[in-house]
């Protein structure tokens, strides 16, 4: 397994290859990092750069931000996306979140902070996008936007939230992780 940061010699153009190298290499970050000592999508997808006078993102950076969504979505017995320790997006290969990543990220949403709480308890009863969990965090627990990043990013880290992996969904729309990964879930969590 090839945890090292970077690669020399970029070869990825495909939504298909992007699957592969994730596959290789268990997991890796969306864009790159010095904190992490995880390869990135990035770093690995031989596209053109954004040329000068171009608008828009350029056709490698377009690459990478759909494609850390629809690598999920395409291919979701293969693919997990979601975040690390730091708060990091990562792609990774659905049997090493299941065996390794899982048993060791995840934390009951008891020992989180209490809007983290509030938060986890909203998803649970429906799924709801970021947006809209948002406003609701803000009106009626009176948190900071901040606070309220923090939380989300805390439970996604806990592995109680996950994103939504459906092709068709426009924003980021988040579900409790046990009901999209129940097989995971009952695994290593006994709901009490």
């Amino acid at each position: 397994m090839r945890e090292t940061r970077g690669n020399d010699n970029p070869m990825i153009k495909t939504i298909a290859q992007a699957r592969q190298l994730i596959k290789e290499v268990k997991v890796c970050t969306v864009f790159p990092s010095k904190k992490v000592k995880h390869t990135s999508l990035f770093e690995n997808v031989d596209l053109p750069e954004k040329q000068a006078g171009e608008t828009g993102w350029g056709q490698k950076v377009s690459a990478v931000w759909t494609w850390k969504t629809q690598l999920p979505a395409d291919y979701p017995d293969d693919i997990f996306y979601g975040k690390i320790k730091g708060g990091f997006a990562v792609l990774m290969d659905m049997d090493y979140m299941a065996d390794i990543h899982f048993p060791w990220a995840y934390k009951d949403v008891r020992g989180l902070n209490s809007l983290a709480q509030y938060i986890n308890g909203r998803v649970s009863e429906e799924p709801a996008e970021t947006g809209t969990l948002r406003r609701m965090a803000i009106e009626e627990v009176g948190c900071t936007k901040s606070q309220f990043n923090t939380a989300l990013k805390s439970l996604q880290i806990t592995m109680n939230i996950v994103r939504l992996n459906h092709p068709d969904a426009a924003r980021d729309t988040w579900v409790p992780f046990r009901e999209l990964y129940i097989d995971v879930w009952q695994r290593y969590v006994s709901d009490e």
